[in-house]
């Protein structure tokens, strides 16, 4: 999970300040020695940390908030909005102004997840209604332009390759051409990486930049790599005038020092974080939503996005009119279940909860398996009998624990707990018919 470790700690520091109704100087210092220390924890660059820290004090000695009437209130908003000012203030867009085709760049060392994030970032345009053109332009990396063009058939997107004989720049140029003929308004050039900076690297990346002018140079760094993250950045930035930077591996990187660092080094904003390992799990980075989950205070704006996006519109409309007359079956619940799934790991969606830390989380991967067995048993049912459980006997318990792998006291518990939900439904259905019957809004499905 992103930012952990930074996380568990300042909500920490939170927690202490909540409710206090004075703070001395003696007392803001250290509560900015403990951030301090969190955030080096966290593997932020140390100037970066130095800067962090002297602009919360100043702003809460200069604004007076220790003498009002909510000063820990007041230094939770300051670090939230230095937090957010420190990622970049607020969502970085892709320029996509001027003439068609744009060319996107996509730069990095090898094995920062670059023809990944090239594929993840055509299918997110695609999705906006645009029709890019992946181009293969890594001749060197072993089976680099075959995994290019694998990605490019999983997400039904052209991919141009000349294979690994002709130089990157000339592949480039043709691509250029390609997009033009074929009507593809956005080009996308996956090149090459190497394991360190050396000229021959740059060399070759600056050669294409001169010949194909890209609209966007994006850096791709694997965020787990920490600090060597940030100081790769920094040189690609001198050596390139790089646009923005994309974060991989962001969801798997507890300490999350590099997006807490990148901006503040380079001056280039992150636009991307790759939050998984799914074609789809790459996100817009907004700097103050991050910074808020940070803080334990949720993401629900991301959140509902997800839902907007996994959600069938008309189904979830079907669903309400079931909730409303109180007809919701099993067969409702599992659909609703693998939705559930399609919007990103349990963990990931509990944290977006305002409230909702690690520690209230508990062992979620134990939830994820209650899941998946709740999702086995109602498969192992009859259509009659999702529908009305009712009809489920002993012989048909036994009958469904067997075909599910599990218990029949599981069975017995998911129709108890059924039932219990059939039962609130009922009584949620009454109070909403009578709120529609005073004028007031109606609850929606599903929030």
């Amino acid at each position: 999970m992103a930012f952990d470790g930074l996380s568990d700690k300042l909500q920490g520091v939170i927690k202490k300040l909540k409710g206090r109704g004075k703070i001395s100087e003696a007392e803001l210092k250290e509560v900015l020695r403990e951030v301090r220390i969190a955030l080096l924890e966290a593997d932020v660059n140390f100037k970066v940390v130095k800067d962090f820290v002297k602009n919360v004090n100043e702003k809460a000695l200069g604004q007076d908030v220790l003498e009002s009437l909510t000063p820990g209130q007041h230094i939770v908003k300051l670090v939230n909005d230095e937090l957010t000012s420190l990622m970049g203030g607020s969502v970085s867009k892709l320029d996509m102004s001027g003439r068609s085709p744009l060319v996107i760049m996509m730069v990095g060392l090898q094995g920062s997840g670059k023809t990944t994030s090239s594929g993840k970032l055509a299918n997110h345009l695609k999705k906006q209604g645009r029709r890019p053109l992946l181009v293969a332009c890594d001749v060197y990396r072993p089976a680099a332009v075959k995994q290019l063009e694998v990605l490019g058939k999983q997400l039904d997107l052209p991919v141009f390759s000349l294979g690994t004989e002709i130089s990157p720049v000339e592949i480039s140029e043709k691509a250029i051409a390609h997009a033009k003929e074929y009507g593809n308004d956005i080009v996308i050039i996956d090149t090459a990486g190497r394991l360190h900076i050396d000229e021959a690297l740059m060399d070759e990346l600056k050669n294409i930049k001169e010949k194909v002018s890209p609209k966007e140079i994006l850096l791709v760094v694997d965020s787990m790599t920490g600090q060597d993250a940030v100081n790769v950045a920094e040189n690609f930035n001198n050596l390139l005038d790089i646009s923005g930077v994309i974060l991989t591996k962001l969801d798997g990187d507890t300490r999350g020092g590099a997006a807490l660092s990148v901006k503040s080094v380079t001056g280039k904003p992150i636009k991307f974080a790759g939050m998984g390992e799914k074609m789809d799990a790459l996100e817009p980075f907004h700097p103050d939503r991050m910074a808020s989950r940070i803080l334990g205070m949720g993401d629900m704006l991301t959140l509902i996005e997800k839902a907007q996006t996994s959600f069938d519109q008309e189904k979830a409309k079907e669903m309400e009119k079931k909730m409303m007359k109180a007809e919701f079956t099993l067969e409702d619940f599992l659909y609703q279940m693998e939705q559930m799934k399609n919007m990103g790991p349990l963990d990931q969606m509990m944290e977006m909860i305002p409230g909702m830390n690690k520690a209230k989380m508990g062992d979620m991967q134990l939830n994820e398996k209650e899941m998946a067995k709740t999702q086995a048993i109602i498969r192992s049912m009859t259509p009659g009998e999702r529908r009305n459980p009712s009809i489920i006997n002993g012989s048909r318990r036994k009958r469904i624990a067997s075909g599910s792998g599990t218990r029949v006291q599981d069975i017995n518990k998911l129709i108890k707990q059924f039932s219990d939900a059939q039962k609130m439904m009922k009584q949620l259905s009454g109070q909403m018919s009578k709120a529609k019957k005073g004028g007031k809004s109606k609850i929606k499905f599903p929030f």
